[in-house]
């Protein structure tokens, strides 16, 4: 009983974990706590690679759902956009955000792109093959050397903003950047993708295709 309790423990520590490392880069999230930014960050700040131990480098570990995590992180970017549509108005604000989104996930996939084994098609799309179970309903549609296509009935991204009544801007601050995380991990990978739940469609149809 007792080694059946640790090990669901475990699983879930685990479970988190892999929340952190493989959800988050599909968003704004991921630039914020990937491995690969995580290491842009250390060689970024002065002292940041000294060895020795300090309460604030130990990492976090809190019973939170997905869902609360997803709440919590977005609360604060959502009350910044609501004063931006306030100060510039909505269409500025839209698109401020899907400029900010594309410089992001550039940033964010050429690191990736530097601590992945190569940035070949395969690497790229092997994230999404696995991983996600708790923040993506997803099916994979078609899988062939130079083109993958997964097909997205769910989204916590876009419960989370649609919940708030804020999918269009959603949209800009989350999914506007997946187009160019694909191309700053390697430029022969595009995107096509004609609908998305956040702007209200019934799924996601993200189809990867590796040019030449």
């Amino acid at each position: 009983m007792k080694k059946e309790k640790m090990k669901k423990e475990k699983s879930a520590g685990n479970s988190r974990r892999q929340f952190i490392t493989r959800t988050i880069p599909a968003c704004a999230l991921a630039y914020l706590c990937s491995p690969a930014v995580a290491a842009m960050a250390n060689s970024a700040m002065p002292g940041a690679n000294r060895k020795d131990d300090h309460k604030f480098d130990e990492t976090i570990d809190t019973p939170i759902t997905y869902r609360q995590f997803m709440r919590v992180t977005y609360r604060e970017a959502m009350n910044i956009i609501k004063m931006l549509e306030k100060e510039i108005g909505k269409e500025k604000t839209i698109d401020l955000l899907k400029r900010q989104a594309a410089e992001r996930m550039l940033v964010n996939a050429k690191a990736q792109a530097e601590n992945s084994a190569d940035n070949s098609f395969n690497t790229y799309i092997d994230q999404f093959r696995e991983g996600y179970e708790n923040t993506l309903t997803k099916e994979v549609v078609e899988d062939t050397e130079k083109v993958f296509e997964l097909k997205v009935t769910e989204c916590i991204w876009a419960s989370t903003f649609l919940e708030a009544e804020m999918g269009e801007y959603g949209y800009a601050h989350v999914c506007w950047g997946d187009y160019a995380w694909a191309e700053g991990f390697n430029p022969d990978i595009k995107l096509i993708r004609d609908k998305t739940l956040m702007q209200g469609h019934d799924c996601c149809n993200h189809r990867y295709v590796l040019d030449g």
